[in-house]
Protein backbone atom coordinates (compact mmCIF):
# COMPACT_ATOMS: atom_id res chain seq x y z
CA UNK A 1 0.00 0.00 0.00
CA UNK A 2 1.51 3.29 -0.76
CA UNK A 3 0.10 6.04 1.78
CA UNK A 4 0.62 9.93 1.18
CA UNK A 5 0.10 11.76 4.20
CA UNK A 6 0.36 15.59 4.11
CA UNK A 7 1.88 17.75 6.47
CA UNK A 8 1.74 21.20 7.23
CA UNK A 9 4.41 23.40 9.32
CA UNK A 10 2.41 26.39 11.49
CA UNK A 11 3.39 28.66 13.91
CA UNK A 12 4.11 27.01 16.80
CA UNK A 13 2.45 29.75 19.29
CA UNK A 14 -0.28 32.03 19.47
CA UNK A 15 1.73 35.25 19.18
CA UNK A 16 1.94 35.39 15.19
CA UNK A 17 0.85 38.60 13.24
CA UNK A 18 -0.68 39.50 10.26
CA UNK A 19 0.50 41.54 7.43
CA UNK A 20 -1.30 44.44 6.65
CA UNK A 21 -0.62 44.24 3.14
CA UNK A 22 -1.38 40.69 1.95
CA UNK A 23 -3.60 40.11 4.70
CA UNK A 24 -1.59 36.25 5.56
CA UNK A 25 0.23 35.48 8.50
CA UNK A 26 3.93 36.88 9.27
CA UNK A 27 5.88 33.20 9.83
CA UNK A 28 9.43 34.78 9.46
CA UNK A 29 11.05 34.26 13.18
CA UNK A 30 8.21 32.73 14.31
CA UNK A 31 8.38 29.33 16.32
CA UNK A 32 7.41 26.59 14.12
CA UNK A 33 6.06 22.81 14.50
CA UNK A 34 4.19 20.03 12.29
CA UNK A 35 0.08 20.84 12.53
CA UNK A 36 -0.67 18.54 15.34
CA UNK A 37 -3.69 17.20 13.74
CA UNK A 38 -1.36 15.51 10.94
CA UNK A 39 0.62 13.89 13.34
CA UNK A 40 -2.13 11.73 13.87
CA UNK A 41 -2.53 10.84 10.21
CA UNK A 42 1.06 10.04 9.44
CA UNK A 43 0.58 7.98 12.88
CA UNK A 44 -2.53 6.23 10.79
CA UNK A 45 -0.74 5.75 7.63
CA UNK A 46 2.32 4.22 9.66
CA UNK A 47 0.04 1.79 11.77
CA UNK A 48 -1.05 1.04 7.97
CA UNK A 49 1.92 0.31 6.26
CA UNK A 50 3.03 -2.15 9.47
CA UNK A 51 -0.33 -4.20 8.79
CA UNK A 52 -0.26 -4.38 4.68
CA UNK A 53 3.35 -3.12 4.03
CA UNK A 54 4.19 -0.58 1.23
CA UNK A 55 5.65 2.73 1.98
CA UNK A 56 4.73 6.26 3.62
CA UNK A 57 5.22 9.44 2.20
CA UNK A 58 5.48 12.87 3.93
CA UNK A 59 4.14 15.18 1.56
CA UNK A 60 4.33 19.37 2.53
CA UNK A 61 3.98 22.72 0.42
CA UNK A 62 5.51 25.57 1.86
CA UNK A 63 9.29 27.52 2.18
CA UNK A 64 12.49 25.75 2.08
CA UNK A 65 12.16 25.49 6.16
CA UNK A 66 9.37 23.37 5.57
CA UNK A 67 12.03 20.53 5.38
CA UNK A 68 12.40 20.20 9.32
CA UNK A 69 8.59 19.18 9.40
CA UNK A 70 9.06 16.63 6.42
CA UNK A 71 12.34 15.47 8.37
CA UNK A 72 10.14 15.13 11.75
CA UNK A 73 7.88 12.83 9.48
CA UNK A 74 10.83 10.85 8.96
CA UNK A 75 12.21 10.90 12.22
CA UNK A 76 8.75 8.84 13.24
CA UNK A 77 9.12 6.53 10.44
CA UNK A 78 8.06 7.83 7.25
CA UNK A 79 10.00 5.90 4.48
CA UNK A 80 10.31 9.55 2.16
CA UNK A 81 10.09 12.89 1.81
CA UNK A 82 8.49 15.53 -1.05
CA UNK A 83 8.62 19.29 -0.56
CA UNK A 84 6.61 21.27 -2.81
CA UNK A 85 8.38 24.66 -2.59
CA UNK A 86 7.75 27.46 -5.63
CA UNK A 87 7.62 31.22 -5.28
CA UNK A 88 4.22 30.33 -8.22
CA UNK A 89 2.95 28.52 -5.56
CA UNK A 90 2.67 31.59 -2.96
CA UNK A 91 -0.32 32.81 -1.91
CA UNK A 92 -2.28 29.95 -2.68
CA UNK A 93 -5.72 29.55 -1.13
CA UNK A 94 -6.90 25.91 -0.18
CA UNK A 95 -8.52 25.56 -3.66
CA UNK A 96 -4.89 26.44 -5.25
CA UNK A 97 -2.91 24.48 -2.13
CA UNK A 98 -5.33 21.47 -2.78
CA UNK A 99 -4.84 21.49 -6.23
CA UNK A 100 -1.22 21.72 -6.00
CA UNK A 101 -0.78 18.53 -3.53
CA UNK A 102 -2.92 16.66 -5.79
CA UNK A 103 -0.93 17.53 -9.02
CA UNK A 104 1.93 15.46 -6.38
CA UNK A 105 0.04 12.51 -5.43
CA UNK A 106 -0.61 12.30 -9.33
CA UNK A 107 3.50 12.65 -10.10
CA UNK A 108 4.14 10.00 -7.21
CA UNK A 109 1.89 7.50 -9.12
CA UNK A 110 -0.15 4.79 -7.89
CA UNK A 111 -1.26 5.84 -4.27
CA UNK A 112 -3.31 4.12 -3.01
CA UNK A 113 -4.10 6.37 0.52
CA UNK A 114 -4.02 10.31 1.26
CA UNK A 115 -4.32 11.05 4.56
CA UNK A 116 -5.03 14.82 5.96
CA UNK A 117 -5.38 15.65 9.57
CA UNK A 118 -8.67 17.01 10.01
CA UNK A 119 -7.55 20.94 9.30
CA UNK A 120 -4.62 23.01 10.20
CA UNK A 121 -4.80 25.23 13.47
CA UNK A 122 -3.59 28.04 11.53
CA UNK A 123 -6.36 28.68 9.04
CA UNK A 124 -8.97 25.88 10.17
CA UNK A 125 -10.96 25.69 7.40
CA UNK A 126 -11.02 22.05 7.40
CA UNK A 127 -10.71 22.59 3.24
CA UNK A 128 -7.51 21.48 1.74
CA UNK A 129 -8.08 17.18 2.37
CA UNK A 130 -11.72 17.58 0.68
CA UNK A 131 -9.84 19.50 -1.95
CA UNK A 132 -7.22 16.82 -2.57
CA UNK A 133 -9.96 14.47 -3.12
CA UNK A 134 -12.14 16.76 -5.71
CA UNK A 135 -9.41 17.53 -7.45
CA UNK A 136 -8.44 13.74 -8.38
CA UNK A 137 -12.04 12.68 -8.03
CA UNK A 138 -11.28 10.12 -5.37
CA UNK A 139 -13.92 9.17 -2.64
CA UNK A 140 -13.30 10.79 0.35
CA UNK A 141 -14.34 10.39 4.31
CA UNK A 142 -13.67 13.28 6.85
CA UNK A 143 -13.25 13.55 10.45
CA UNK A 144 -12.44 10.18 10.24
CA UNK A 145 -12.20 8.75 14.56
CA UNK A 146 -11.50 5.06 14.08
CA UNK A 147 -10.43 2.68 11.55
CA UNK A 148 -12.70 -0.51 11.82
CA UNK A 149 -11.50 -2.50 9.08
CA UNK A 150 -8.91 -1.75 6.56
CA UNK A 151 -8.43 -4.43 3.01
CA UNK A 152 -6.09 -3.95 -0.30
CA UNK A 153 -9.12 -2.29 -1.84
CA UNK A 154 -11.64 -0.85 0.78
CA UNK A 155 -11.57 0.56 4.25
CA UNK A 156 -14.01 0.48 6.87
CA UNK A 157 -14.06 3.82 8.85
CA UNK A 158 -15.90 5.02 11.62
CA UNK A 159 -16.14 9.25 10.98
CA UNK A 160 -18.21 12.13 12.97
CA UNK A 161 -20.68 14.20 11.75
CA UNK A 162 -23.19 16.84 13.03
CA UNK A 163 -25.38 14.44 13.87
CA UNK A 164 -22.97 11.76 16.01
CA UNK A 165 -21.31 9.77 14.29
CA UNK A 166 -21.45 6.77 10.91
CA UNK A 167 -19.75 4.05 9.53
CA UNK A 168 -18.94 3.80 6.00
CA UNK A 169 -17.06 1.48 3.46
CA UNK A 170 -14.57 3.40 1.28
CA UNK A 171 -12.78 2.08 -1.48
CA UNK A 172 -9.41 3.12 -2.59
CA UNK A 173 -7.85 5.10 -3.84
CA UNK A 174 -9.00 7.64 -1.87
CA UNK A 175 -8.58 10.60 0.79
CA UNK A 176 -8.98 10.57 4.45
CA UNK A 177 -8.99 13.42 6.99
CA UNK A 178 -8.83 11.94 10.84
CA UNK A 179 -9.67 13.47 14.26
CA UNK A 180 -7.02 13.59 17.11
CA UNK A 181 -9.21 10.85 18.77
CA UNK A 182 -8.25 7.86 16.12
CA UNK A 183 -4.60 7.18 17.61
CA UNK A 184 -1.42 8.05 19.98
CA UNK A 185 1.11 9.19 17.67
CA UNK A 186 4.37 7.85 18.42
CA UNK A 187 7.60 9.56 19.58
CA UNK A 188 10.41 9.59 16.85
CA UNK A 189 13.17 7.28 17.98
CA UNK A 190 17.19 8.52 18.61
CA UNK A 191 17.84 6.11 15.37
CA UNK A 192 14.72 7.76 13.37
CA UNK A 193 16.00 11.40 14.63
CA UNK A 194 19.75 10.57 13.27
CA UNK A 195 18.61 9.22 9.93
CA UNK A 196 16.10 11.89 9.35
CA UNK A 197 18.63 14.45 9.24
CA UNK A 198 21.23 13.20 6.50
CA UNK A 199 18.02 11.72 4.42
CA UNK A 200 17.64 13.30 1.04
CA UNK A 201 13.98 15.82 0.53
CA UNK A 202 13.68 15.83 -2.87
CA UNK A 203 12.12 19.73 -3.68
CA UNK A 204 9.02 19.48 -6.82
CA UNK A 205 8.53 23.27 -8.27
CA UNK A 206 5.23 23.40 -9.90
CA UNK A 207 6.34 22.85 -13.16
CA UNK A 208 7.89 19.46 -12.19
CA UNK A 209 4.49 18.38 -10.88
CA UNK A 210 2.76 20.05 -13.83
CA UNK A 211 0.90 22.35 -12.57
CA UNK A 212 -1.42 24.77 -14.60
CA UNK A 213 -0.23 28.14 -13.39
CA UNK A 214 -3.60 29.76 -14.23
CA UNK A 215 -4.40 27.67 -11.11
CA UNK A 216 -1.99 28.39 -8.25
CA UNK A 217 -0.67 31.04 -6.49
CA UNK A 218 -2.80 34.28 -5.98
CA UNK A 219 -3.59 34.28 -9.60
CA UNK A 220 -5.00 30.52 -9.03
CA UNK A 221 -6.97 31.29 -5.66
CA UNK A 222 -10.49 32.27 -6.53
CA UNK A 223 -10.69 33.64 -2.38
CA UNK A 224 -9.52 37.03 -1.30
CA UNK A 225 -8.39 37.93 2.83
CA UNK A 226 -10.79 41.69 2.28
CA UNK A 227 -9.87 42.88 5.93
CA UNK A 228 -8.71 41.06 9.15
CA UNK A 229 -9.24 42.09 12.46
CA UNK A 230 -8.47 40.69 16.38
CA UNK A 231 -11.63 39.48 18.04
CA UNK A 232 -12.97 41.21 21.00
CA UNK A 233 -11.46 40.87 23.86
CA UNK A 234 -13.58 38.31 26.13
CA UNK A 235 -14.72 39.10 29.42
CA UNK A 236 -12.57 37.69 32.26
CA UNK A 237 -14.52 38.84 34.98
CA UNK A 238 -14.69 35.67 37.56
CA UNK A 239 -17.76 34.57 40.16
CA UNK A 240 -17.48 32.56 43.15
CA UNK A 241 -20.88 30.85 44.11
CA UNK A 242 -21.12 29.99 47.55
CA UNK A 243 -23.50 27.95 49.40
CA UNK A 244 -25.54 24.66 48.63
CA UNK A 245 -25.31 22.90 45.09
CA UNK A 246 -28.86 23.70 44.70
CA UNK A 247 -28.84 27.69 45.17
CA UNK A 248 -25.51 27.34 43.67
CA UNK A 249 -26.97 26.22 40.41
CA UNK A 250 -29.97 28.66 40.09
CA UNK A 251 -27.65 31.46 40.97
CA UNK A 252 -25.92 30.25 37.84
CA UNK A 253 -28.87 30.66 35.66
CA UNK A 254 -29.44 33.84 37.06
CA UNK A 255 -26.44 35.29 35.52
CA UNK A 256 -26.65 33.72 32.72
CA UNK A 257 -29.88 34.64 31.35
CA UNK A 258 -29.00 37.73 32.25
CA UNK A 259 -25.79 37.92 30.13
CA UNK A 260 -28.48 36.44 27.40
CA UNK A 261 -29.81 39.21 27.43
CA UNK A 262 -26.84 41.54 27.28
Amino acid sequence: MKIVVCVKQVPGTTDVSIDPETKRLVREGVEIMMNPFDTYALEEGLLLKEKHGGEVIALSMGPKRAELTLREALACGADRAILLNDRALGGSDTFATSYALSKAVKKIGEVNLVLCGKQAIDGDTAQVGPGIAAHLKWPQATYVSRLIDSKESILTVERMHEAGNDVCEVELPAVLTVLKDINIPRIPTLKGRLASRTAEIPVWDASFIGADPAKIGLDGSPTRVVTTRKPDARDKHTVVLDGSASKSAGELVKILKSRIKL
